[in-house]
């Protein structure tokens, strides 16, 4: 089961930053993913629309300039990266699952993919592209159908699976609260990886392993590996979590 790093390690370092990004893969996790809107003709990893969460700042990511979003601090530690500059510090070192949260130009992230694969050390076969907006992954694999797309659901479909198939994505990614046995079953039948998100607890990472999902999206990847290898995950832990 692929362990993704959901925004990075996010439970150890601000999310969506080259630290949260450095503290995934020094925990061993298989993948990183990470979100990007386009602001001002760059692409900046960024979860949230508005900036307040984030930076303690009013307003609105899109309606800043690239250089007063380079000014701005996660939590007040960290700066605000690129994608290039995400995809350079990660430099091929685990697979990426770039998700896009704006409408991103299509030109615009390809030519950043092509990046990655030229200057950063990655592989096409490590690189995702994944969203809610299935218009815009249809658009992307349209262009580019050598790179994998997820689409993403926070639902259980009366077909399962058969949006991402008609999508000819790479995998589907539903909702820990949706997911279902047939749901996994009909995106195996269908040839597609499965991947669950957001899952940091123990219970749920045992119950998604059982079930044959083919990875989970995790804010604490070291935990899980830790559950995943039946190790206390407490000080005052001493049963192990797999039976």
């Amino acid at each position: 089961m692929i362990i993704w790093a959901h925004r990075g390690a996010s439970f150890e370092a601000p999310e969506n930053t080259l630290a949260a990004f450095s503290r995934a893969l020094d925990a061993g996790a298989d993948g990183i993913e990470l979100d990007v809107f386009a602001v001002d003709g760059e692409r900046f990893v960024f979860h949230d629309r508005y900036l307040e969460r984030l930076t303690a700042t009013a307003g609105r990511l899109q309606d800043l300039t690239a250089d007063q979003i380079r000014q701005l601090k996660v939590f007040g530690q960290q700066t605000i990266p690129t994608l290039r500059e995400t995809l350079a510090h990660i430099a091929g070192r685990c697979l990426v699952n770039i998700e896009l949260k704006g409408d991103v130009p299509a030109a615009d992230l390809l030519s950043d993919v092509q990046y990655g694969i030229e200057h950063c050390q990655f592989s096409w076969s490590q690189l995702l592209v994944s969203s809610f907006n299935h218009h815009w992954l249809k658009r992307i694999k349209q262009q580019c159908p050598q790179l994998s797309i997820g689409a993403l659901t926070t639902c259980c479909p009366l077909d399962y699976c058969e949006f991402a198939e008609r999508l000819q994505a790479t995998s589907v990614h539903i909702d820990v609260g949706f997911i279902t046995p047939e749901l996994v079953a009909d995106g195996h039948q269908r040839g597609l990886k499965v991947y669950v998100f957001t899952v940091d607890e123990a219970h749920d990472i045992e119950e998604l392993h059982a079930l044959g999902v083919d990875g989970i999206f995790t804010n604490h990847p070291n935990h899980t590996k830790n559950v995943l290898a039946g190790l206390p995950t407490r000080p005052d832990e001493t049963l192990l979590h797999l039976r």
